[in-house]
């Protein structure tokens, strides 16, 4: 593949733009939310700062792996994001002032260097393997607002 595949969803939230930037932000949180990602750490010295790297912690049914990510925006208040390898895949959380509170907007973006990553390691597999990942995306984002939603609302 060349064109880079992509999904969003989005959630009004009744709280303060800040509140939920700084929520999404802090990587440590992630299990609180995630369907996949158990749990997030910073790199030592690191935090929501555009170049922070993080290490996530991810578990399915299936498997158990970690990732690397990069922090690529940090945009206080309006969108926090990084790159899983980095350069393989882009999560982005953009939040906006809404009429009953905050509209956050998840972004799920499957990069061309992502996918010749997966060609590589999984060869004729590689299709099979990038329909499940996007599959996963497809159905966790909207888990996810909805489980972000929940932890906000209720704090």
């Amino acid at each position: 593949m060349t064109e880079s595949l992509t999904l969003a969803d989005s959630i009004l939230i009744d709280s303060d733009p800040a509140v939920v930037y700084a929520t999404v932000a802090d990587v440590t949180r992630t299990g609180e939310w995630s369907p996949t990602c158990r749990e997030c750490w910073w790199d030592e010295g690191d935090g929501p700062r555009v170049g922070a790297w993080f290490t996530g912690r991810n578990v399915t049914p299936d498997r158990e792996w970690q990732t690397r990510s990069q922090v690529v925006v940090a945009d206080e208040g309006r969108a926090f994001g990084w790159s899983v390898g980095p350069g393989r895949v882009h999560w982005t959380y953009s939040v906006e002032e809404a009429e009953g509170g905050t509209l956050l907007t998840e972004s799920w973006e499957f990069l061309p260097e992502g996918q010749a990553f997966f060609a590589e390691k999984y060869g004729p597999q590689a299709a099979e393997q990038i329909a499940e990942r996007t599959a996963a995306a497809k159905d966790g984002i909207p888990r996810t607002l909805r489980a972000i939603k929940q932890v906000i609302e209720n704090a």
